[in-house]
């Protein structure tokens, strides 16, 4: 069959029909267990009631004004978000680069407003921070820039978890606005920094007058075991942005800044038809009461935990295994080749996964999986690597 689809993914041999937790149906009724949450977006998995009703119940009611009008619901989701992140002021859009975008504004905007000319921001070599053409450019990604030159201006890249390069970087950069990081990098193999490492950054940024972002896109709404995972390291970033898992599948992001960082933005220098609208926080509202009742970051440092142990036994003498690495429920399994083609290997075992940088395996399960489940996914995961090396 042909498609009027725009060719910009290589999709599987699958659609799915409906869902129920973790667990989804293609057309002809196949189980599948699903272990990376749509890119750790249904963190509390698929059709799940709460968010269901919040969903139909604000839909037959009003799902959007526009920004040009008070919205209730905006500020309440804007409060609680603040409540949970210690931070002041929220600037709602439809995604995480949408929420980067928002971010790096406010960085340049804050530099001009300093006097500067050419404002510039520091990023990380292997991060990811979407698509756009300025995310694109804050990303350290070379393969996924390919094709989009010239790139906005204004970035520079230091490797990640190495503190002596992004001082030297720092020394030798003027205009200097900001440093932007993702506290894990999922996109970049599931790469976790020493535990100093935000830390550090903070002091640096205080030490210059630089505004800190951190970009939880990924790591936010629980998934490390706390609702945000700058929360490990107790520091405060200056702006912070969400996507992904704050909707549990319905689009929406936001950046949240708090101190000077919260004053940038005046009218008229950004905004975003859809962003915040009705339906949009009613959702996030009940994905955020939802994990609020279920104190959902235990369940996950449980889960963290077994996972670690499980793959710990059963890999360790495994020579093709490079590293395990696990931060809550992001896990990283790198092993020594490319192993793209275990995505569909597995999803003939019924089991969704994704692999990134090439040869790292990398599973981002709901939040709310049983222990059955979780079992499932280290023996079935377990299995694939194995046959992988036959």
């Amino acid at each position: 069959m042909s498609s009027c689809v725009m060719n910009t993914y290589a999709r599987l041999p699958v659609a799915f029909v409906r869902g129920e937790g973790a667990q989804l149906w293609d057309a002809q009724e196949n189980q599948y267990l699903d272990a990376l949450s749509g890119i750790a977006v249904c963190n509390l998995g698929h059709a799940h009631p709460a968010v269901s009703q919040a969903i139909s119940e604000q839909a037959a009611c009003l799902v959007h004004t526009s920004n040009l009008y008070q919205i209730p619901l905006q500020q309440e989701l804007a409060r609680k978000l603040c409540e949970l992140s210690g931070m002041d002021a929220v600037f709602f859009a439809n995604s995480g680069a949408e929420a980067n975008e928002a971010a790096l504004k406010i960085a340049r905007l804050h530099g001009h407003q300093k006097g500067y000319s050419h404002p510039q921001i520091i990023a990380l070599h292997k991060s990811f921070h979407g698509r756009t053409l300025n995310t694109l450019s804050a990303t350290g990604n070379p393969v996924i820039q390919e094709g989009f030159t010239p790139l906005v201006s204004g970035f520079h890249h230091v490797d990640y978890n190495d503190i002596d390069a992004l001082q030297q970087k720092i020394a030798q950069t003027d205009q200097l606005t900001a440093i932007m990081v993702e506290p894990v990098q999922g996109e970049g193999g599931v790469n976790i920094p020493a535990k100093d490492y935000l830390q550090r950054i903070r002091a640096l940024c205080d030490q210059h007058d630089l505004f800190m972002i951190v970009d939880e896109v990924q790591t936010g709404m629980c998934r490390t075991g706390q609702w945000f995972a700058f929360q490990h390291e107790s520091i405060m970033p200056d702006i912070m942005t969400l996507a992904k898992g704050l909707g549990n599948g319905v689009p929406i992001g936001a950046c949240l800044a708090r101190g000077k960082a919260a004053e940038v933005f005046s009218p008229g220098k950004h905004g975003s038809t859809f962003g915040g609208n009705p339906l949009v926080c009613a959702a996030a509202l009940a994905v955020i009461n939802t994990m609020q009742e279920s104190q959902i970051n235990q369940r996950v440092q449980q889960l963290a935990d077994f996972f670690t142990t499980q793959f710990q036994q059963k890999l360790q003498y495994n020579v093709h295994v490079k590293a395990i690495r696990i931060y809550g429920l992001m896990i990283g399994i790198e092993l020594d080749r490319a192993c793209v083609e275990l995505v569909e290997k597995a999803l003939r075992q019924r089991l969704l996964l994704n692999v990134t940088a090439g040869n790292v395996i990398r599973l981002l399960p709901p939040l709310i999986i049983n222990d059955q489940q979780a079992q499932t996914i280290v023996d079935t995961v377990t299995a694939l690597i194995e046959e992988f090396y036959l």
